[in-house]
């Protein structure tokens, strides 16, 4: 379907709706934020539900609530998603301060980051959309006016999110799709999905949530989903890892290079399967340990396909830079379907 109607937000600005249909699933994301608003997808046996979990609308909560400080449901985050450390990075000499909105950190690009904005539907019928954005040179303190274009297709039950920016100044991006799954649609907790990661390493995080910089093999630790298993199999622990993250929390250092598969969740009961294939370096796994008013802890798994958290101060992490000339892109595709 194409463009839908208008909706009033509460600021004054009016957003729009975008029904993508394929065979097996359908999507309904809005401009504000290119947030995905739903992914609706049958069960064995044919019932259909949503299988991501948000609000109606980006500014509207359960019960009146308020989302987790983390949430952005649903959103595409930038310009630079996940934490930058210190709120500050330089390139070639130059030191940029950020706006800091999580403590001494910038998490998702900054109070105004690319999930607040209202962003330019320049194409919508009844399986695309393509979407724009500009950010300006100093936007949340960071350097260069970076142009943003987002498509989104579904084809058949496949969902696939190509992200491309280019900049006039050097900089850093990281643009991420932030959905949250719970695969049954009921809403109910999500930690007997089982989930696989094709990743032989994760990043350790410190107090304030940032990398410390190891890279860590999983093997033999609760992180370690090269085989699927239950999320809430090991969750409960020991480990000073989930202490830390409340659960889990962390970025999965991915094999491979290019669009491959990264990563397969499975609801036993309903039979759905998720398989997410990215070209990204990482993948964040949020266990959605916290994830607001109205909301069930634990009921809704966060899969980011991303670059590695705070790259911009990390010269061992793979470069999150780009350079006038150059052009980002990242893609990552979401396909559902039913096993058993």
């Amino acid at each position: 379907m194409a463009k839908g109607g208008p909706r009033r937000l509460p600021d004054g600005r009016t957003a729009h709706v975008v029904e993508l249909v394929g065979d097996g699933i359908a999507v309904r994301l809005t401009d504000l934020g290119v947030t995905m608003l739903a992914i609706v997808a049958p069960d064995r046996v044919g019932a259909l539900a949503n299988v991501l979990v948000g609000p109606e609308w980006p500014e509207l909560h359960p019960a009146g609530g308020a989302p987790g400080p983390d949430a952005r449901m649903g959103a595409t985050c930038g310009r630079v998603a996940n934490r930058i450390g210190g709120a500050a990075y330089t390139i070639d000499g130059v030191h940029y301060p950020l706006v800091a909105n999580e403590g001494d950190n910038q998490l998702h690009g900054g109070p105004l980051g690319f999930d607040k904005r209202l962003w330019t539907i320049e194409r919508a019928d009844a399986t695309a959309a393509v979407m724009t954005l500009v950010g300006e040179d100093g936007d949340q303190g960071h350097p260069g006016r970076l142009s943003v274009r987002a498509t989104f297709v579904v084809e058949r039950a496949t969902l696939s999110i190509r992200y491309e920016a280019t900049t006039d100044r050097p900089t850093h991006v990281n643009l991420v799709a932030h959905p949250y799954f719970n695969l049954s649609g009921s809403g109910g907790s999500a930690l007997d999905h089982r989930l696989s990661i094709a990743a032989d390493d994760y990043l350790p995080i410190g107090a304030a949530q940032l990398p410390t910089g190891a890279v860590v093999p999983v093997a033999g630790t609760p992180f370690d989903y090269r085989e699927a298993r239950a999320v809430g199999s090991l969750i409960g622990g020991a480990d000073e890892q989930l202490r830390i993250g409340d659960g889990y929390n962390h970025n999965f250092a991915l094999r491979g290079q290019g669009l491959r598969d990264v990563a397969v969740l499975v609801d036993p009961a309903s039979g759905r399967r998720l398989t997410i294939a990215s070209d990204a370096p990482g993948l964040q796994f949020y266990s959605g340990n916290a994830l607001g008013d109205g909301y069930v802890r634990r009921s809704a798994l966060c899969l980011e396909t991303q670059g590695w958290p705070d790259a911009a101060n990390r010269p061992g992490f793979p470069s999150t830079r780009l350079d006038p000339g150059e052009t980002y892109r990242a893609e990552t595709r979401f396909t559902l379907d039913i096993v058993g």
